[in-house]
């Protein structure tokens, strides 16, 4: 590594970076585990909280196109103190103020100075990981890194929030982006990859702008939707309206510039389409995580959200049962080499299809036992498995759908483009969408059993708050049960069509047949009638 000064032990230089990349990783606008906490000293609603975590989202997503550029423009230590120093000014300006107008872009920015820091960090080590520069290794590694982040600072923000106060995990991480500042001024030198820097003129700001504006209005209307009433709303019909002709525009400009902000040209790409549809079906379904099971635990069981938490950290063994299932099958050294003139990959006895299928089983597993435990009265130790299944479903469908992406599109620049647009799939648009999907789905589902019910109840029962909060709770469970139902149908379909498609004779021989009218007139000339079985 050779941005670390010589006198540094070379040995713990790999892990110096992890811890690195753990600190950031960490770090964001706003944090899942204290949202609650958030909702009870401000005058913030839970929409507001979500939007702001889907704008540091975006900002991380629209972020991507720029990484190939920056690493050859700027110095290794130029990246890591700047990104930790903005991370740490916007959680300075996030625990000080309410203002949404604020709030927005501090929190997009963040996003965008986290990825430069995670990326950063993980590229320089990524060689140290896989010597032959395997993304079958790679990607399954940095998904413990990303998935464990996720789950932990979640988790250590409501810690914090539930013993302290929610400003307080804002403190802690304007503390640990002093340490990466303080770790590269003091063992690391500046460092670039490239003796000639790379220039950023050409790149076209002004359509990233755009994007970034679009993806925020898409998320806004999707967050609120359900809150505004969708359609009914004035603003949504015009924020809709809007965001079309946006779209529109941003589409003219990437096909009539020289060097668009994203190349259409990624779509050409052999499975780069059906690789983003499984994305978004498949984030679609994890969806429920932060919708369903935050129902359950927040208004049908009355957690609190450091219990919730850490009883979500039984996800972290399925994430690294998931990781060891892909590395076996994505990077095992085992199996023969082929060397196609452009690169030398494994030949995999098994394809990636049923690696899909083993993901997509898991959530129907998950699913399966998430409709079965749905109940005030089951302990809350029957839910680690389906948690531990929640979690190995992610790391499986997340690490191996960007090996396929990457492997679908071979050319680097054009694949940091391919990145940009699966995340926006894979971590921001279908995430906002599962959201407004299930809590509008939910609405009226509950709207329609409370009627349901209400035929049942009588005045004694309505003036037994004891029994009214029982009724309520019920009814909470069974519409929560119809909605997880729906998703075990939707990824049992989606296993057995991931099973079939694995199978040769139907992947690839898949017979035409032709109308009965032709099957007729072929009968006819062979002076045959067809006989009625």
């Amino acid at each position: 590594m050779p941005m670390f000064h010589t006198w540094g032990p070379r040995k713990i230089q790999p892990w110096i970076y992890i811890l690195q990349v753990f600190c950031i990783q960490f770090s964001g606008g706003v944090y899942l585990g204290a949202l609650e906490a958030v909702r009870g000293t401000t005058c913030l609603m839970l929409e507001d909280l979500l939007m702001l975590l889907f704008a540091g989202l975006a900002g991380m997503a629209v972020y991507f196109p720029l990484l190939f550029r920056m690493k050859f423009r700027f110095t290794n230590q130029q990246l890591l103190c700047g990104a930790a120093v903005v991370i740490g000014i916007c959680n300075f300006i996030t625990m000080s103020t309410t203002n949404m107008a604020i709030l927005l872009p501090v929190c997009f920015i963040a996003g965008m100075a986290k990825l430069q820091g995670t990326f950063e960090n993980m590229s320089n080590i990524q060689l140290w990981m896989t010597p032959e520069r395997d993304f079958g290794i790679f990607f399954p590694i940095l998904h413990i890194v990303l998935l464990t982040a996720i789950t932990g600072s979640a988790w250590l923000a409501a810690v914090i929030a539930f013993h302290f106060s929610w400003q307080m995990m804002h403190v802690f991480t304007i503390g640990t982006m002093c340490l990466v500042v303080l770790i590269q001024l003091t063992l690391c030198r500046p460092f670039c990859p490239m003796p000639q820097r790379m220039p950023l003129k050409g790149i076209d700001i002004f359509t990233g702008l755009l994007i970034s504006l679009l993806m925020l209005m898409v998320s806004y209307f999707l967050i609120y939707g359900d809150y505004l009433m969708w359609l009914r709303s004035p603003k949504l019909r015009m924020i809709l309206a809007l965001s079309l002709i946006l779209l529109a525009f941003v589409m003219y400009r990437l096909k009539t510039i020289d060097k668009p902000y994203i190349s259409l040209d990624i779509f050409k790409y052999k499975n780069v389409l059906p690789i983003l549809f499984v994305t978004i079906v498949a984030e679609l379904l994890l969806g429920t995580e932060h919708t369903l099971e935050e129902i359950y635990w927040s208004e049908v069981r009355g957690l609190e959200e450091h219990t919730k938490t850490a009883l979500c950290l039984w996800s972290l063994p399925g994430v690294y049962v998931g990781v060891l299932i892909t590395l076996f099958w994505l990077g095992n050294k085992k199996w023969p080499k082929i060397n196609n003139g452009n690169h030398t990959f494994h030949e995999q006895p098994w394809k990636v299809w049923k690696l899909f299928a083993i993901g997509f089983g898991c959530i129907f597993s998950y699913a399966v036992l998430m409709y079965f435990l749905t109940d005030v009265n089951v302990p809350l130790s029957d839910y680690r498995l389906p948690l531990v299944l929640r979690g190995c479903a992610y790391a499986i469908l997340a690490a191996s759908l960007m090996w396929s992406l990457h492997e679908s599109v071979h050319d680097l620049e054009h694949f940091f483009m391919a990145l940009f647009i699966f995340n926006i799939l894979h971590m921001y648009l279908a995430g906002a969408a599962g959201y407004g999907l299930y809590t509008t789905f939910f609405k009226h589902l509950m709207a329609d059993n409370m009627s349901r019910y209400g035929a049942y109840l009588t005045l004694t029962t309505v003036s037994s708050p004891m029994a009214g909060a029982e009724i309520v709770n019920s009814v909470f469970a069974v519409t929560l049960k119809q909605i997880f139902g729906g998703v075990v149908w939707a990824s049992g379909f989606m296993t057995m069509a991931f099973l079939l498609l694995d199978i040769p004779r139907v992947r690839t021989g898949i017979e035409k047949v032709p109308y009965w009218s032709v099957y007729g007139i072929k009968l006819l000339s062979r002076g045959k009638q067809p006989q009625i079985s």
